[in-house]
């Protein structure tokens, strides 16, 4: 077993790093990217998340790559900063201030994304192979249900085993935490699966 948090730190480093993170996780990538775009509020198209599946229900890929892309490295980008300067218990904490700021920014009120993306940047800057991992169970999932939300419940429940496997107990229940996060941030998702009146997944080539 790791050793726990590195009480070493005095609180202002823990606050610090939990706020530069939040800063950073708090962007909303896909609105700012949408409006930039000509394609309006985001939150009034789809399902109105800001994340990238609802920013390719607008019909570009490219722009639906590129939030994916930018949601996922706001959740990399604080781990490897945190990491690099205070070490790795920072970087666990700086990376959930990330998640919560793509969850609650404070730039729209609390209410943004569902944090699929920057969960997946967050695992493959904690350990990549885990991260793939996660990303693959996605993938899967995606293929064979075409429903993005099913997608995203399923790799988020099954990363914090795929940690415990891996033997990174720690970053385990960090994912638990997040998993926890991610299916109540599901839960009209979930709604909508049992009724049977979910979106899925729809990509015009």
């Amino acid at each position: 077993m790791p050793d726990p948090i590195n009480l070493s730190y005095s609180l202002p480093f823990y606050l610090a790093a939990l706020a530069a993170g939040y800063g950073l996780g708090s962007i909303p990538f896909g609105l700012i990217l949408a409006r930039i775009a000509g394609h309006g509020d985001i939150r009034k198209i789809g399902s109105g998340n800001i994340g990238a599946t609802n920013v390719l229900r607008t019909g570009s890929k490219w722009l639906a790559a590129l939030t994916l892309l930018l949601d996922g490295g706001k959740g990399a980008i604080a781990v490897l900063v945190g990491r690099a300067f205070l070490g790795p218990d920072i970087a666990i904490l700086a990376g959930a201030g990330a998640f919560l700021g793509h969850l609650f920014p404070i730039w729209l009120g609390f209410r943004g994304g569902k944090g699929v993306a920057t969960a997946f940047g967050l695992y493959l800057a904690l350990y990549w192979p885990v991260g793939l991992m996660a990303v693959g169970t996605w993938l899967i999932v995606a293929a064979i249900s075409r429903y993005s939300s099913l997608s995203a419940l399923a790799a988020a429940v099954l990363a914090p085993l795929y940690f415990f496997i891996a033997e990174r107990y720690q970053m385990a229940q960090f994912a638990g935490f997040i998993a926890i996060l991610i299916v109540v941030s599901h839960r009209q998702n979930i709604a909508r699966l049992l009724r049977g009146t979910e979106l899925k997944i729809v990509v015009k080539w």
